[in-house]
This record gives C-alpha cells, structure tokens and sequence, in this order.
C-alpha cells in the first residue's frame, strides 16, 4: 500500500501545513525552491532542525523572477533561462544543490528533483535528453560528495508528451555515473481520477510507475486531488461506486493509493482534520484489480 506525504505546493502556509502533517504521523515532505513565492525552505527550515527522520525533497529548474535575476547577474544562466522563470543548466543546478542546502540549513538534501525538465524543451526529444544527462552529471557528483542522498524527476507532462521515458531516464543516469550503478532514485508525477493513465497503464503493467517499480525506482503521485477540484467534480454516486461508505476525499484518494507499483502521494492538506480522512484513505485495504480496472473503464469512457 502506498504512504501519504505533504506536497507544498498549494499550501498558503507551509509551516503550518508541515507542523499539522508532522503530528499526523507525515515524515515525507515534499518542497520547492519556488514554492510559496520563494519563501518554501525558509518556512520549513524552523522545523527541521529537532527533526532529522523527516524526509525531505525539493527541486531544481523553476525559479522565481527574484532567483532568476540573481541567478543571471551571476553568469549561472542565460537571459533565455532567466526570461521563462526555468534552468537544468550544470552550473545552476550545482547551484540550486548548495542553496537549497543553506536555506533549509541541512548538511545534505534526502532526494533532489529536477523539476519538470520537459519545460521549454520545445519537443526537441534529443536536445532535452542530453540537457538531463549533463544535470544528472553534476546530481552524481554530488552525490558522491555527499551533498545529496538521491535524485530523480518530478515531471507534469514529460511522460504524457513522450518527451522521455523511464527507460530513458535509467540510461540517462547510467551515462551520466558512468557505470549501472547510480543515485536516481524516483520519479514524480500527476495521478488521480482526471490523469488516470497512469493507473490504467500500472493495471497493465505498463507506463511510467510500473516501469519505476520494474528499475527500483520510487514512483510519487502529485495532485493526488488535482488541486482540490476533484473535491467538486467527484459525486455522491461515484465515491459510492469506488469506495462504498467512504468519503468524496477517501474514495477519491483510494484510487491513488491503490495503483499498483505506486510508493506514495504528496498531499497538500493544512488542518488535522483534513490529515486523519487522508490518511484512513490510504491505511484502508487496497482496491481490489478488477474492481480498480471497472473504475478505470467507467472514468475513461
């Protein structure tokens, strides 16, 4: 069965999200450099330091208007990269690795994402595959340093769009370490019951979370309530048909927590409440296959 962490990125307070998640019994907390209009590390940097069995993952590749202009006056990036808010360059990510160590004042990072790597790539397949190999460069590096414990992808649309595979990724790795031997980790990907080709796929063996569990990776759903508006969308009727007697959250989330190869969810829930209903969804028995492939068939049609 899959686990349940805090993803930040729609919190309006994450100090608060993250203190309610920690006493919930949350240890995976997932982050980004341009979460919270930059201030994302600052706000968990309090919590962290009486906490060292947290988890935490944070990113490289957006940034804010601010970081991109300091990022640019000092050589790290062009004035492309600086104008779309977005780099995957070596230098900035070597960057990123450093700063995002010193904000959130930790002597190294448990997982470090590139952050949608697919962004302006322009379907320019080979270009971007390249650009990874170079990031997961310098991600070796440090790793073997010591500045981080792993790395991996976290990606809206780089599956979707065929910009790479994870196949695509394990090579990417295995050139950039120079051996099979390397330090990616996870990727990380929208699922719920509007992106469900993932777990249509994963019913199949097939798709990038199958694929992930296949290599050893670990496989993360994002928007798990595709940013509440499932809370809206998913009726009376429909929670009954996929979890009967639970909740429009519980049933919606039990689909999440139920796809097969997936190792857990970032949830941006903020109040105690909001955390116990979650994570009973996620403590529940799994769907049983078939019963997962009728939801999926009835979703699709």
């Amino acid at each position: 069965m899959a686990v349940l962490g805090l993803g930040t990125y729609r919190c309006r307070d994450i100090t608060a999200a993250a203190r309610a998640a920690i006493t919930a019994g949350v240890t995976v907390i997932d982050t980004a450099p341009v979460y919270a209009r930059g201030s994302a590390h600052a706000q968990l940097a309090g919590l962290l330091p009486d906490r060292p069995g947290l988890r935490i993952s944070t990113k490289a590749g957006h940034m804010t208007r601010h970081q991109a202009r300091t990022a640019q006056q000092a050589g790290l990036i062009t004035s492309d990269e600086a104008a779309r808010c977005h780099s995957i360059a070596p230098a900035y990510v070597r960057h990123r690795i450093a700063a995002n160590i010193t904000e959130m004042g930790r002597r190294r990072l448990d997982l470090l994402y590139l952050h949608n790597p697919e962004h302006g790539a322009h379907g320019d397949r080979s270009r971007l595959l390249e650009r990874i190999i170079q990031a997961f460069t310098i991600l070796e590096a440090a790793a073997h340093q010591g500045d981080i414990a792993g790395y991996g992808i976290a990606t809206w649309s780089g599956f979707t769009s065929g910009a790479f595979t994870v196949q695509d990724l394990v090579t990417a790795a295995q050139r950039a370490a120079g051996s099979t031997r390397t330090h990616l980790r996870a990727i990380q990907l929208p699922v719920n019951l509007i992106e469900l080709t993932p777990v249509a796929e994963a019913l199949h063996g097939a798709g990038p979370v199958a694929e992930a569990a296949g290599t050893g990776l670990e496989a993360w759903a994002s928007a798990p309530l595709n940013g509440g508006e499932l809370l809206d969308l998913v009726t009376a009727d429909l929670a009954e048909f996929i979890s009967p007697g639970a909740s429009h959250v519980a049933a919606t989330l039990a689909v999440v927590a139920s796809t097969p190869g997936l190792t857990g969810a970032l949830l941006s829930a903020s109040t105690a409440a909001h955390w116990r209903e979650a994570l009973s969804a996620f403590q529940r028995p799994a769907i049983p296959l078939p019963h997962l492939q009728d939801i999926c068939r009835v979703l699709r049609a």
